[in-house]
């Protein structure tokens, strides 16, 4: 209980009673009494009026209750009091409220059912003034008058809980059993969690309301090792538990890892006669499916003799959390034919459903019905709306509805910027964030986590930085996911001295934080690394899972470690039972072909469970360029154009480079007209680097840059420098039908040799460089930078699409193996 708020503040209490108490005292005695009430006395044609007129209001008869009403020839305060009181339930608080201005002397139930109207049409100001008016015109209040007005304020009321508390002491309330019990609600509703507890201790008597209560309060605000406490005392005193106990104590094992002590309240519930009450039935449903026991949950479902929207609501949703779309889809599909509301059908997962899915078709038909029941109005719908388009890649229609969201948290910023992610668009993501953080909305893990990648795909390190510091700011450090994701972040920016700093201040870690540092490692090409981490990981108590093997398959590439990937690749199936996946037997392919071993990754291809893809042929094709095997070569080129959909055309310009390299040059345009013919183009390659927190992008031969005359000045004296260090363009990277003279000119103004000398211009002579390229970097390039690193004496680390090269000294770190 160290984290609850404060004491009771008893003296804020008597002073709101002691003046309150005075000003009531002054009134009391100038109450006038009923005339009418004197009048009729006990009249028997009044209570006969008054018995039919209750019968009426009960049977919500509101126009024939009126009638009698008005056709009464006497009427006392009790005749009035039904009539408000069937105005109230109809929600006619105006004409409830005309009635009531129009009595003479009303009495404490009179006042009472007011205020409770006002509460119940979310009018609390209201009620409160209306409370405030009944003191002050003398009427005492009852303790029915307390309990109804502290079960109207919610967590915003605070100081009118303590105020009231004040007016029960003076009237003599507070031993009062409804009365302690509406308090203690109320405290805990307004956070003052420890008053409510004291206040608990402190009652003469309790009943199991109060014990509901007071742990329904500390189950909220994750107080759960006390709220089992006095659950365990509730059941040692003997009251037995009712459906608000099972709910609280079901919630209270929602939050905790045990199921057997939930499995334990399900028998309790069973034993008392409690689960065939929709509450307690919907509390352990809700309890199976987010403990991941779907089957306990479903068989639950259909043995309850009732059901309501929320029990269809709770199911599908949990269907949906254990990846079981299509029977989400099937009991939604039931859930239209009941007549239960509409409004509250589980849109917001069913739209998660249809994005997970990019299924847009589904996702417009939900919208549809979310429209139509005005349920888009509700912040969850509306944010999964915009979840689902964003996902589906319809950011026009996502940015409409998110400009017209009534409350824009960190959830619906996070989704689009998540989604500019997933689909490359990493500029568009980092706007979005800059945005998110002009309009003072914080994000959370996600939202941070979503823009990391962004800023380590762009390789900015300066603004993984800013983030970085932001997480600490915020508190996010303890979680092991901020803390991969920072791995990751660093890794991919190429600073891998604070990448293994992140990772050692980690107070916990788990298996995704050791996959973060293994793949780390494993991106930059240090496989000693990568293997001695597996290692630490596994001596740590801990299981490598299939990402962990994909990082130490991908090291073995890197450095082409073919009996060590065949070793890896064998121990993940025989040893720890796992099935490779298409990105493990993409990378063993990958392997064997590039050592040349063609028949091994033959062999490899027709023995798994599926059939190649496109990245397992491109991978082939790369091969065998290297090695001029052009039979083969030819065999998963014929594959990768027979497929119908390619992601560019890698595949043609390989094919192309083959014949090319060979002289074929016939054969080389055939297959550039194939490409024209069916409509793919080429990638272009640009490289870019980061100065002073911006972002400067080149690509080949590129003459837009300001400084474009001094980045050709500092490459022409390199190339001077080069020469005398014995360095010879290999030409045979431009595959072009020119000249020798004009190859040899194309490869001095590649992308990444412009940004190279566009960084050596503009940063501090020593100072490392880092560049980014989108595709391969070529041959020749790889062996300019070499020279260029041990010429101007600078570390120059260059990622392209394949890997990390760190320059340093005329060496690099993939020792040519790349």
């Amino acid at each position: 209980m160290g984290n609850l708020r404060v004491k009771i503040p008893w003296g804020a209490i008597r002073m709101f009673s002691k003046r309150f108490y005075h000003g009531f005292s002054e009134r009391i005695a100038d109450v006038p009494v009923d005339a009418r009430m004197v009048k009729t006395d006990f009249d028997p044609e009044i209570s006969r009026l008054n018995f039919q007129l209750k019968d009426l209001v009960r049977t919500n008869q509101i126009a024939k209750a009126r009638q009698l009403f008005d056709e009464m020839p006497c009427k006392n305060t009790c005749s009035v009091n039904m009539m408000v009181s069937g105005y109230v339930k109809s929600r006619n608080l105006s004409s409830a409220r005309e009635l009531f201005d129009s009595m003479l002397s009303p009495n404490e139930v009179s006042w009472t059912t007011m205020i409770g109207g006002y509460f119940e049409n979310n009018q609390p100001e209201e009620a409160f003034s209306l409370y405030t008016e009944m003191c002050t015109s003398g009427v005492k209040p009852d303790h029915i008058t307390f309990a109804t007005l502290l079960s109207g304020f919610d967590d915003t009321a605070a100081f009118k809980v303590l105020q009231i508390h004040s007016h029960i002491i003076r009237f003599g309330f507070s031993s009062s059993l409804i009365v302690c019990n509406s308090l203690i609600d109320s405290y805990c509703k307004t956070c003052y969690l420890d008053i409510a507890s004291q206040l608990f201790s402190e009652m003469p008597t309790k009943d199991s309301v109060s014990f509901n209560v007071m742990i329904t309060g500390y189950t909220k605000y994750g107080f759960h090792e006390e709220a089992l406490k006095l659950f365990m005392q509730m059941r040692h005193m003997g009251f037995q538990p009712s459906d608000f106990t099972f709910a609280a104590v079901l919630g209270l094992s929602v939050g905790s890892d045990d199921v057997s002590f939930g499995q334990q309240i399900h028998g309790l519930a069973i034993q008392t006669s409690y689960v065939g009450d929709i509450f307690v039935a919907n509390a352990l449903l809700d309890f199976y499916s987010k403990h991941d026991h779907i089957d306990f949950a479903k068989n639950l479902f259909y043995e309850m003799p009732k059901l309501d929207g929320v029990s269809y609501n709770i199911i599908i949703t949990g269907y949906a959390w254990n990846g079981q779309y299509a029977k989400s889809f099937n009991l939604f599909k039931r859930l239209q034919c009941t007549t239960f509301d509409r409004k509250n059908f589980p849109f917001a997962t069913m739209l998660s459903i249809a994005a997970t899915g990019l299924n847009l078709a589904m996702g417009r038909q939900i919208h549809a019905q979310a429209v139509v029941t005005t349920a888009d109005s509700d912040v969850l719908v509306g944010n999964a709306l915009v979840d689902m388009y964003a996902k589906c890649e319809k950011f026009e229609e996502a940015n409409r509805i998110f400009a017209n969201l009534a409350h824009r948290s960190s959830v619906p910023w996070t989704s689009i910027i998540s989604t500019y992610v997933q689909k490359g668009s990493h500029e568009e993501a980092l706007k979005m964030f800059k945005e998110m953080n002009r309009e003072n909305v914080h994000g959370d893990q996600a939202t941070f986590a979503s823009t990391l990648k962004a800023s380590a795909n762009l390789a900015s390190v300066s603004l993984g930085k800013q983030l970085h510091s932001s997480v600490i700011r915020l508190g996010l450090m303890s979680s092991v996911f901020s803390g991969s994701v920072l791995v990751d972040m660093y890794a991919k920016c190429g600073s891998m001295k604070d990448a293994i700093e992140v990772f050692k201040d980690m107070p916990d870690r788990n298996i995704v934080c050791w996959n973060a540092l293994i793949s780390a490692y494993a991106q930059n090409g240090d496989a000693e690394a990568t293997f001695s981490s597996f290692r630490d990981m596994i001596e740590s108590g801990l299981y490598p899972d299939s990402v962990s093997f994909l990082s130490v398959l991908t090291a073995c590439s890197h450095r082409g470690l073919v009996e060590k990937a065949l070793w890896y690749f064998n121990s993940m199936i025989q040893v720890y039972n796992l099935d490779p996946r298409r990105e493990h037997y993409a990378t063993m392919i990958d392997v064997l072909c590039r050592s040349g071993r063609f028949n091994e990754a033959e062999k490899l291809i027709s023995e798994m469970p599926f059939e190649p893809d496109e990245i397992m042929w491109s991978s082939v094709l790369n091969s065998c360029r290297i090695h001029k095997n052009q039979d083969l070569a030819e065999k998963a080129a014929d594959q990768l154009f027979k497929m119908d959909a390619l992601r560019d055309a890698a595949a043609y310009v390989n094919m192309s480079n083959i014949y090319a390299e060979a002289g074929k040059w016939e054969n080389a345009a055939k297959v550039k007209k194939a490409m024209r013919e069916r409509g793919v183009k080429k990638v272009t390659a640009y490289s870019w680097v980061e100065i002073d927190h911006r972002v400067h992008v080149f690509t080949a031969n590129d003459r837009t840059h300001p400084q474009t005359e001094q980045i050709r000045r500092k490459i022409d004296s390199l190339v001077e420098l080069m020469d005398k260090e014995g360095y010879k363009p290999d030409t045979s990277c431009t595959l072009q039908n020119v000249d020798e003279e004009m190859k040899i000119e194309s490869l001095k103004y590649h992308s990444e040799r412009l940004a190279i000398a566009f960084a050596l211009i503009n940063t501090p002579e020593g100072s490392p460089i880092i560049i980014m390229k989108n595709l391969r970097a070529c041959v020749d390039c790889h062996a300019a930078i070499k020279v260029i690193s041990k010429l101007v004496g600078r570390e120059i680390t260059v990622r392209d699409s394949s890997r990390f090269h760190h320059f340093r000294g005329g060496l690099c770190s993939c020792e040519d193996y790349w």
